[in-house]
């Protein structure tokens, strides 16, 4: 695992951080019910075998959301669903062995987790024809609080964009929610939000790649037996890490006979190998310079940092991703013997897009170390910008420190979104459980980053990489469509990442055109800026509505 992987890993944590008067967004039906103890001890019966550690329970309630003008009915749903582990024992051959060889009720109760979701059905419409969209953060632990109370629920929160939103938080109808074109399902993670793990070995049986994508693809399938949705047209919608999982799942549900109409991706990491990493610890990896430099240049032209500022911001970042992957890639890759004229030409360009002193290049050696960018662009006023987010700005909390220490858009909106969760989900969904809702917990030191790709025997030992499970799903579902949405100010996982990735997806040329790319001014959680909220849900919804047949 790459060694100063943790500043982006926490980045995606935090990603992907609705809610006014709850009068029409959700009224409890008389008959709603507080749901069971989402975590309970295994205990055995009279034959000493041992029951279930958890048991699924729901609450319902109803609404109505007016999106474009149209009141919409909906039933919501708030509950969990029981799933079980992969085959953990054989990732572990020596393990494996051992298990097999003792009686599996001693070996302990089975890993199991227990999985949150809200669900939203329109009333009225046919389930057979209506599509079908689960909806998640990624992290890896991070819940799905971000996705279903700042974009697309039928509630959400406001936020005060590219600044700390101070409390009271107000709460508002979602009039951008995707109930116009698509039923919603909103997933937290195992062990996170109020999904909980639990069993023998519980860690490794979920936090990791392959787990990881396994737990989300055995809650699709048993949601869609439990309420009637087999036939209707399936999507995928995955943010940050979640990006990687709704990869990984397209194959693994074509394996579990689920084709999907669609899979969405905001803000994507397909390929572990494009993450930043410490130049003096990992010399010779220099794609991760490649693909943030669009994004630098981005954050210079929004802040004014730039000499000749273009009026287009669209037209520009061509021209620096040109000069990203022609003389800038050139000049990395041939490291030292880089001559000293040559050395200080590129390290000029680079001052001009990114508003950085060529000194400072200089001394970097072209090479802009994850998180140095945010802490340097406004050093010289004591402000740091964000790492999500590029457009929020905060106090710089070490001077002397070489890159940024923390996030300013975490730190704005992340207790604006819970608050307005915990008050949303116990007082108009009606679901009050006695366990606390996690945000995100920190697992990315414990993840298994090894995943196998289709036509391995085994997994790999290397960053994880999804694109072959995606071009698989796509040669095996040529029907199958897929949207890459990204922003412009978002470091973490920079847009220009997703363009490199996809490019290099191995599919014919017949299915490159089943995929489509948009990008906002905005950053990682695009929806934060409202104007791009609503460009972001009218492109989502076209995309569901051409894709699905729907109407």
């Amino acid at each position: 695992m790459k060694t100063s992987l943790t500043l982006a890993l926490v980045a995606l944590l935090a990603t992907a951080p609705a809610f006014a008067a709850p009068t029409s967004a959700a009224r409890a039906r008389p008959h709603a019910i507080k749901p069971p103890r989402a975590e309970s001890a295994a205990k055995e019966d009279a034959g000493g075998q041992a029951k279930a550690l958890f048991k699924p329970g729901d609450a319902r309630s109803t609404g109505t959301v007016t999106v474009g003008g149209q009141p919409i009915a909906y039933d919501a749903i708030a509950g969990t669903l029981v799933v079980h582990a992969k085959e953990w024992q054989d990732t572990d051959s020596v393990e494996a062995d051992a298990v097999k060889s003792t009686d599996k009720d001693k070996a302990g109760p089975k890993p199991e987790a227990s999985m949150f979701y809200t669900a939203y059905f329109k009333q009225g419409v046919p389930s057979a024809t209506r599509p079908i969209t689960f909806l998640f953060n990624g992290g890896p632990g991070s819940s799905t609080v971000w996705l279903r109370m700042g974009a697309f629920g039928p509630v959400r929160v406001v936020t005060t964009d590219g600044r700390h939103t101070p409390a009271p938080y107000s709460v508002v109808a979602n009039d951008q929610s995707l109930l116009d074109s698509s039923d919603l399902v909103f997933i937290d993670a195992p062990g996170a939000g109020f999904s909980r793990i639990a069993g023998k070995d519980k860690e490794k049986a979920f936090y990791g790649v392959d787990q990881d994508i396994h737990a989300f693809t055995d809650f699709v399938t048993q949601f869609l037996t439990k309420y009637d949705r087999w036939r209707s047209p399936k999507y995928l919608f995955g943010e940050s890490y979640g990006t990687m999982r709704a990869a990984g799942m397209t194959l693994a549900l074509q394996k579990a006979d689920v084709d999907l109409s669609g899979v969405i991706l905001l803000s994507d990491i397909l390929n572990w190998d494009f993450m930043p990493d410490d130049p003096q610890l990992n010399p010779g990896i220099d794609m991760p310079y490649v693909v943030a430099l669009p994004t630098y240049a981005a954050t210079a032209w929004y802040f004014k940092k730039l000499g000749n500022r273009p009026a287009d911001l669209r037209t520009f970042l061509a021209e620096v991703e040109q000069f990203a992957t022609t003389d800038y890639q050139q000049a990395l890759i041939k490291g030292n013997d880089l001559p000293d004229a040559e050395r200080q030409r590129v390290a000029q360009r680079l001052s001009a897009y990114t508003g950085l002193p060529v000194p400072y290049l200089l001394k970097t050696n072209l090479r802009i170390e994850y998180g140095a960018f945010q802490k340097e662009l406004l050093g010289e006023q004591g402000l740091t910008t964000g790492t999500l987010d590029t457009r929020f700005v905060g106090a710089t909390l070490d001077p002397l420190s070489k890159v940024a220490s923390y996030d300013p858009q975490g730190s704005a909106i992340g207790a604006a979104y819970i608050a307005a969760w915990q008050n949303y989900v116990r007082n108009s969904l009606r679901y009050t459980p006695d366990i606390a809702y996690k945000s995100g917990i920190p697992i990315y030191s414990k993840w298994d980053y090894k995943h196998q790709p289709p036509g391995a025997d085994q997994p790999m030992i290397a960053l994880p990489n999804v694109l072959p499970d995606l071009a698989s799903a796509m040669q095996q579902n040529p029907d199958m469509k897929v949207m890459v949405n990204g922003g412009y100010f978002d470091v973490s996982t920079p847009y220009f990442e997703g363009k490199m990735e996809l490019r290099h997806l191995p599919v014919p040329a017949n299915l490159r055109g089943n995929i489509e790319y948009h990008y906002y001014e905005s950053g990682h959680m695009v929806y934060v800026h409202p104007p791009t909220l609503v460009q972001l849900h009218n492109d989502v919804a076209d995309f569901i509505r051409r894709t699905s047949g729907a109407r």
